[in-house]
């Protein structure tokens, strides 16, 4: 690749992949040594009531994210304007989106970040990895935020369906485009390294609760 560091395509191509190994390898394991550990059943034990309300908002934040970055990264922009859809109209709808989703992963965090720092018994439980995890969806949270708003309100001049989402679809048909993530902002570059690192961590944490 021209231009392009054996650092930035191992960051940019090998990170990637060896993340995703670990995701399904790692949740085969969890599911085949952990059956308990799978659902929230394993912490309802130590403390419902703040579980209750935190684990929903926060899950259905995280679909909600998710399906957010579905559409804007492996959704093509030519796609978008081939059925009609405005690009304007297009940002403000991730804008608002994107708003309510954040909002709704950042409660979700809180309620169930103070239910493991503030109550003794679920701290007791708590492992380093799901610290982990939780400074991981901080980053990945505040680094998304940042650019919805300034491509999507501000106007910032910097459009990642162009750039960042040719190379993320580019990982699934092995052929991804290592200067277009290379070159973009750092904030992008934050945001992309957190998320990749937070599926190798995912089987191993709290996280796994999303599937039950």
């Amino acid at each position: 690749m021209t231009g392009v560091s054996a650092g930035q395509i191992f960051w940019w191509v090998g990170l990637p992949y060896l993340a995703l190994g670990i995701f399904v390898v790692g949740h085969i394991w969890r599911w085949r040594y952990d059956q308990f550990g799978w659902t929230s059943r394993s912490t309802e034990l130590q403390e419902r009531r703040w579980l209750k309300w935190g684990s929903p908002i926060f899950h259905y934040g995280t679909f909600a994210a998710i399906g957010g970055h579905v559409i804007g990264i492996l959704i093509p922009e030519s796609w978008t304007a081939a059925v009609g859809i405005p690009e304007s109209a297009y940002h403000w709808f991730s804008a608002i989106a994107g708003t309510i989703a954040a909002v709704l992963v950042i409660g979700g965090v809180i309620i169930l970040a103070g239910r493991r720092l503030l109550m003794p018994r679920v701290r007791a439980t708590t492992s380093g990895v799901d610290y982990v995890a939780l400074i991981l969806l901080l980053i990945i949270i505040l680094t998304g935020i940042v650019p919805t708003i300034g491509v999507n309100l501000l106007d910032s001049g910097y459009d990642y369906r162009t750039s960042v989402a040719p190379w993320f679809r580019g990982l699934f048909s092995f052929q991804p485009d290592v200067t277009a993530i290379a070159h973009a902002p750092l904030i992008y570059q934050v945001h992309a390294t957190a998320a990749w690192v937070i599926l190798a961590v995912w089987p191993f944490s709290r996280l796994v609760h999303a599937w039950s």
